[in-house]
């Protein structure tokens, strides 16, 4: 699987006239970073804000102008752009430039490469207070869309003209995760329903305290960023934690055990793959007290029951349906690592469980990589050396394809 759907692609990246073109350069650089190979085109609008220098030195291409379209290329210039794309995005796209883009103007380079592509057209909108409520860019903007563009923002926040409204545009990095969502949707899992859970879970003493884990999500998130690069349709099932979801996952928040369970019973019910990530709590107090307890009271006698065994139930549910095709569980350990992992894999009927000794420092929750066992359903063990979460979920995946059928 390739490390990311951006690599090797080409973007042209359209620039427009506005005080957002500055941002336009640090995407240009997650792009490059990403592995897309970016072709700059500027208005010359955007030529009074950032100069082509600054995107050929971020993404080692070129930088284009309405000077360049009578140069050396002439006027095959945007031909040779639009041809060559798997993307045009322009970010920043002011409502002049939209306004061209709807009427099919071809009065300037980026506009003349717009005409002449046949790729994806993904605009990221910024305009000043009133301007994007304006009717002529409400009905550029529809227009558009019916054609198949993909609208990105803009956001509301404060705008250049020191006034606070809707017109600014999104931030590069959420503007990146919608380019890579839009890339993967031909990868090797097309088609296919993922479900993903992460998180710890947490039940509640009283209205303040709770029972957790230390759990960070990452591995959750980084499983549902791989499923969605491989071109998955991928359901999200989080408990708390403090990480952006990747885009085009569909998140669905849950509090407790009980509440992931039901989530992933109703998801599974026609999934092809569960990637059960999530730290569940083992126990939960047998009762949850209304009012905050009062440490003046003494000390509380905690009395815990079993949560529900997510898993166990998963199984009866596959029995009886045959959903989800495949599972994948994971087996956070502190001794006797491989023994209790597969304890595990058989007593839950699992395809593949991810084994891994969160007491380590390097696999530990919250760590930024991690050092996992995967072992099969028939014993067959590979233990895999210190990766990234993400290198970790990559793999992870490359398993799942092979066990889909």
């Amino acid at each position: 699987m390739s490390p990311s759907p951006l690599t090797g692609k080409h973007i042209v990246l359209g620039v427009s006239g506005s005080v957002a073109a500055h941002k336009a350069v640090d995407l240009a650089s997650k792009l490059a970073q990403a592995g897309a190979l970016v072709d700059t085109v500027l208005t010359e609008a955007a030529t009074h804000f950032v100069t082509p220098l600054s995107f050929q030195s971020v993404t080692g291409l070129g930088a284009y102008t309405d000077s360049d379209l009578w140069g050396a290329q002439a006027h095959v210039l945007h031909i040779g752009l639009a041809r060559q794309a798997d993307l045009l995005l322009i970010a920043p796209a002011t409502a002049r430039t939209i306004a061209k883009l709807a009427t099919g103007s071809a009065e300037d380079l980026l506009a003349l490469t717009a005409l002449a592509s046949s790729c994806p057209l993904v605009l990221a909108p910024a305009m000043d207070a009133g301007m994007l409520d304006h009717p002529a860019t409400q009905e550029n903007l529809h227009v558009l869309m019916r054609r198949g563009a993909t609208i990105i923002g803009p956001e509301r926040g404060h705008l250049a003209s020191g006034l606070i409204g809707m017109g600014r545009m999104t931030d590069p990095a959420e503007i990146l995760g919608q380019v890579r969502f839009l890339l993967s949707r031909d990868g090797p899992l097309r088609g296919r329903k993922v479900v993903v859970t992460a998180g710890g879970t947490q039940e509640l003493l009283d209205p303040v305290r709770m029972i957790t884990n230390r759990s960070s999500g990452k591995q959750g998130y980084a499983l549902a960023q791989a499923a969605l690069d491989a071109g998955a349709d991928v359901i999200l099932i989080s408990a708390p934690v403090s990480l952006v979801p990747p885009a085009g996952a569909i998140r669905l928040p849950v509090l407790s055990a009980s509440e992931m369970a039901d989530a992933v019973l109703q998801a599974c019910k026609e999934a092809d793959l569960l990637l059960m990530a999530a730290a569940v709590a083992d126990y939960r107090p047998a009762r949850m007290e209304t009012q905050k307890i009062k440490r003046g009271h003494g000390v509380p006698k905690l009395e815990l029951e079993p949560t529900r065994d997510i898993l166990q139930e998963l199984a009866d549910q596959r029995r009886r349906t045959g959903r989800p095709l495949v599972t994948i569980g994971f087996a956070a350990e502190t001794e006797n690592l491989i023994p209790n992992a597969k304890r595990k894999l058989q007593q839950k009927d699992l395809a593949l469980i991810v084994a891994n000794d969160v007491s380590s420092p390097d696999s530990g929750f919250a760590s930024d990589t991690n050092r996992v066992t995967l072992i099969s359903r028939e014993g067959l063990e590979e233990a895999l050396p210190v990766l990234s979460k993400a290198e970790v979920a990559e793999r992870i995946l490359e398993r799942a394809l092979a066990l889909l059928p």
